[in-house]
């Protein structure tokens, strides 16, 4: 089992900036992928970012390309989401996710509300 958790989100002004983080704990050793979803009301949940555990290798949908970064610190068992030149059009629920291959299990948090004005 995987527990996580993200904190980070909040209300910023439209071109502002946030980072949310993701501390995970449990058995993380077989984790293959880590990524950030978020939904929006009456929208479906979306894949922003992702990473490749192994490699470190990342994706990102078309609208995070160039304004957000994921990243991890293995040391805290923390990824993170850096969240550059936001605007109303981000505003949602963020979630981390984490993909265990040798079960195909996701695991999610609760997520955290990330609100954009203009």
């Amino acid at each position: 089992q995987v527990q996580l958790v993200e904190s980070g989100g909040g209300l910023v002004q439209a071109g502002g900036s946030l980072r949310l983080s993701c501390a995970a704990s449990g058995s993380i050793f077989s984790i293959a992928a880590m990524s950030w979803y978020r939904q929006a009301p009456g929208k479906q949940r979306e894949l922003v970012a992702g990473m490749i555990s192994s490699s470190g290798r990342t994706h990102y949908s078309d609208s995070a390309k160039g304004r957000f970064t994921i990243s991890r610190d293995n040391a805290k068992n923390t990824v993170y989401l850096q969240m550059n030149s936001l605007e109303p059009e981000d505003t949602a629920v963020y979630y981390c996710n984490y993909w265990e291959s040798k079960s195909g299990t996701h695991y999610w948090g609760r997520g955290t509300q990330v609100t954009v004005s203009s």
